[in-house]
């Protein structure tokens, strides 16, 4: 990584205009071809410097006010389908599966984002349905701290 490398990398932390060539925007302050900007990008990312390029939406000013995770307990041997079934449900934006506590049987997770409350536990229903699992809790967000991406 040079030193243009990281002045491209503070500029795009700060995020990048909202236009049809955002690249090129990005070029133009930096005094680099909109193709620079991509090859290096490109170049970070396959290096494991930069792990993605991702936009980020403030889903609260969209209406988006109602997150839930979702607890499944799956049985082991259905799992990995249950898994891979609900992380390609388009209301699910994270999905994971940790080892179960002592108290605690649950051992899939899933996050979903509503309008409403009532239409996270409806999302959870269909899901269930979808999954075949039919234990399962749903966890309500009270409230959201600042989030904030990684800083160079």
């Amino acid at each position: 990584m040079d030193e243009r490398d990281l002045a491209l990398l503070k500029m795009a932390q700060e995020g990048i205009s909202l236009t049809a060539r955002p690249y090129q925007a990005l070029g133009t302050e930096l005094g680099m071809s909109e193709a620079e900007v991509v090859r290096r990008l490109k170049s970070l990312e396959e290096e494991g410097i930069i792990r993605r390029f991702a936009a980020t939406i403030g889903h609260r000013a969209l209406g988006i006010v109602a997150n839930a995770m979702i607890a499944w307990k799956a049985a082991p041997e259905e799992l990995p389908e249950a898994g891979r079934l609900l992380a390609l449900a388009d209301e699910v934006t994270h999905c994971y599966e940790r080892t179960p506590g002592r108290d605690w049987p649950y051992n899939l997770y899933t996050m979903v984002h509503s309008r409403s409350r009532e239409e996270c536990l409806e999302t959870a229903r269909r899901l269930s349905r979808l999954s075949g699992i039919e234990e399962y809790k749903v966890l309500f967000s009270e409230r959201e701290y600042k989030k904030t991406s990684a800083r160079i």
